[in-house]
């Protein structure tokens, strides 16, 4: 597991979210020659992408909950504890978007946004908790 899936206020993934998941994924690969290999999720399949052979990011149909929604790249920060971090994005006067939540075999993640408006994501990986 790479330090950034590690240290707290890393970058650690990027994630994009479209209606349209096969178009994306030939574009992509096309465009930066990724690699992609399909993880079937609870409910869903979930397309992990490679660089070099490294994971850097995944692609997901819009969830439920999203629909109507541009697609949209996101970015998930890595934080040593989701549900503290949500609360602490209250008290400094943001909001939490989706309440913190697992990901099975994944981690914890939460969707925050701050008071400006910007949203990204929070997450805790599994290996990092068994790790502490």
């Amino acid at each position: 597991m790479g330090d950034q899936y590690k240290q707290h206020g890393a970058f650690s993934w990027c994630e994009l979210i479209t209606p349209d998941v096969d178009g994306a994924k030939k574009f992509y690969a096309k465009l930066f020659g990724w690699s992609m290999e399909e993880y079937p999720m609870e409910g869903m399949s979930y397309t992990v992408v490679k660089a070099g052979g490294r994971e850097v990011g995944g692609i997901m149909a819009t969830p439920t909950e999203a629909e109507g929604m541009p697609p949209v790249w996101g970015a998930y920060v890595t934080v040593d504890d989701v549900d503290k971090t949500a609360a602490d994005v209250v008290a400094l006067g943001g909001k939490v978007f989706i309440e913190p939540r697992d990901i099975p075999n994944v981690g914890r993640f939460s969707v925050i946004q701050d008071p400006q408006g910007a949203y990204i994501s929070v997450i805790t990986y599994i290996d990092k908790v068994k790790n502490a």
